[in-house]
């Protein structure tokens, strides 16, 4: 049974951050700012993107090549976490770091200066998504060697504060997009910006790269690998021996359900899907929505600073599972003040009107769409698309095999369209289905598009408004619980691993959970939802993994926050006048 210090025996805790980690802070955070600065950037401008690189093809076949080429660059991100987290544990820390930010920063400038389909041809989206590739690799072994080249160079007992630097970079990556683009959007015209202009904000990211690439070149390399290299107890063979080897692969494993997991719904939860819940289910205008969101960022960002320290006194593990025990308590009531603040009409309506779907059960299927690529044209589908698009509240009622799907609402029965049957007439059919099922919606209740009472911002300063105010409130307790699951979980992972094999068995489980766990939630959720009838169903995606991470983590993962970590494959802790050794793949 491993043995756990009692208390840091150093003064780290009290003495001042040095000039020197101050650096190594920054230089690590410069390339998670470049992962989330880029991220926004591609999905803010997708639509241009598939119109200057898919050009031959019509205008909602190239949205869905510009997202499939996004999503590729997450798809590989696990696979990056491979290579590059073995490079890293192989020969040090530091020049992995170098050729990460590297290759993901140049990647994104390419972006910027790469012909068009119109001038190139078939080779432009072929670069491009060679490019997303690149950088998805890249981005599989940034983070870790972050949080990696971080914590070793952090002072015993201050670990958790120093990592949790990090954790603030995606608030800082979506701020220097959003204004990059603003900036640009306002020094020309539309017509400009579409033509030539949506290339600027990923040329200029060529000096955030040079300025990264400066910094780490300064660096010296993590003291605890060179002693780990001095003293020849580094892994020849980190794959083999970190996932290769159940004693150790159970730790990555435990890693990735008993923190990673819940700690990855709740971020996406708490950011992209309460942007996503508000602009697309309760129809709040695209500019109000990111600017109660970016409020609640600026309020609540300072919490990865908050629970990074605390987490240095009182453990990782209260704080993680803590913010995903809030999480799957909270989230359904949370959600519905949401719904009834920002559309108070909306939520009256799903109380007060019934909407029926009227479909053979073999006719309906489970809508999971990730990357917009499947189409779904039955009847029943159909009409259950229209609804939870419309953000309806209904019901299902089984209807005799083969039986064209309808919606009932009231004593009015609007039957539905089956897209593939129709033809060359189906645009036709569903355009006039739309509009049937629309006119009948607004007649019993649900609001119409010009909905008065939906929350509206013109500028900042409307934040002061009652509505807006109230929502700010509620959108920065769900990033506070961003910061309590998020701001110590660096620090976490790097201490579960021993030095010879740290950097590749912590960047695996992260990439899966936080890119297929977390973002697979946005279209999970509305999958569940346009299947169950209800906006909040899909709210059990998130609730049931962040609370099978409080029961595994709780019983499986142990606390790490005294470990002292150093080269070699065991670490140790000082207590008294004697050093004590233990091996940290055992959990207490």
């Amino acid at each position: 049974m491993a043995v756990q210090p009692a208390y840091p025996t150093t003064d780290a805790a009290v003495r001042p951050m040095t000039g020197e980690e101050k650096k190594v802070i920054l230089a690590s955070s410069l390339g998670t700012v470049f992962e989330w600065y880029d991220f926004y950037l591609y999905g803010s401008l997708a639509a241009v993107i598939g119109a200057k690189f898919f050009s031959q093809y019509d205008e909602t076949t190239r949205n869905i090549f510009a997202l499939l080429a996004f999503a590729a660059g997450f798809l590989v991100r696990p696979f990056g976490a491979l290579v590059f987290g073995r490079l890293g544990d192989l020969v040090g820390r530091k020049y992995t770091f170098l050729i990460t930010i590297l290759i993901m920063g140049s990647s994104t400038f390419v972006v910027g200066i790469l012909p068009t389909s119109d001038q190139i041809g078939f080779a432009a989206p072929l670069i491009l998504i060679i490019l997303r590739l690149l950088q998805g690799l890249a981005l599989g072994g940034e983070y870790g060697g972050a949080a990696t080249y971080v914590a070793e160079h952090a002072p015993h007992g201050r670990r958790g504060f120093y990592t949790s630097w990090i954790q603030t970079t995606a608030t800082m990556g979506l701020f220097m997009s959003l204004l990059v683009i603003l900036f640009t959007q306002a020094a020309m015209s539309p017509e400009d910006f579409r033509a030539w202009g949506w290339r600027v904000p990923f040329v200029v990211s060529i000096l955030l790269l040079a300025v990264s690439v400066w910094i780490r070149m300064h660096l010296q390399e993590s003291p605890a690998f060179v002693k780990m290299k001095e003293e020849g107890t580094h892994s020849k063979a980190p794959l083999t021996e970190a996932f290769g080897q159940w004693r150790n692969a159970k730790w990555a494993l435990l890693a990735l359900l008993g923190l990673v997991a819940g700690q990855a719904v709740v971020w996406y939860s708490g950011q992209f899907y309460a942007l996503f819940f508000l602009t697309s289910v309760l129809k709040v205008d695209g500019y109000t929505g990111n600017l109660l969101v970016a409020w609640s960022l600026a309020l609540g960002t300072g919490g990865f600073l908050l629970f990074g320290w605390l987490s240095d006194k009182i453990g990782r593990k209260p704080i993680i599972l803590g913010g995903c025990l809030l999480a799957a308590l909270t989230y359904f009531p949370v959600f519905k003040m949401i719904a009834d603040t920002a559309n108070p009409a909306l939520s009256k309506a799903h109380e007060t009107v019934k909407v029926v779907v009227v479909a053979d059960p073999a006719d309906c299927s489970f809508q999971f769409n990730p990357v917009g690529t499947a189409t779904f044209s039955n009847s029943c589908d159909v009409a259950k698309g229209a609804l939870a698009r419309a953000s309806v509240t209904y019901t299902q009622e089984d209807a005799a095999p083969g039986t064209l799907a309808s919606v009932r609402i009231g004593d009015v029965r609007i039957p539905s369209v089956d897209t593939a049957k129709a033809g060359a007439d189906s645009k036709t059919q569903l355009a006039a289905f739309n509009k049937a099922l629309g006119d009948a919606l607004t007649s019993v209740g649900y609001p119409a598009a010009s909905n008065p009472s939906v929350v509206k911002m013109t500028a900042p300063w409307d934040v002061f408004r009652a509505q807006p105010f109230l929502l700010v409130v509620i959108l920065t307790y769900l990033v506070i619980l961003v910061t309590m699951v998020y701001g110590p979980i660096a620090a976490a992972l790097v201490e579960l691993f021993p030095t010879r094999i740290r950097y590749t068995s912590m960047s695996l489980p992260y990439h899966i959970g936080n890119g297929w766990f977390g973002g697979l939630l946005p279209a999970t959720v509305f999958a569940m939802n346009a299947q169950s009838g209800s906006i909040y169903f899909g709210l059990w995606y998130p609730i049931v993994i962040a609370g099978a991470t409080v029961v595994i983590g709780a019983l499986f993962v142990p606390e790490t926050k005294d470990r002292d970590i150093f080269a070699g494959g065991d670490a140790s802790y000082h207590t008294g006048d004697r050093t004590v050794s233990y091996d940290p793949m055992v959990p207490d």
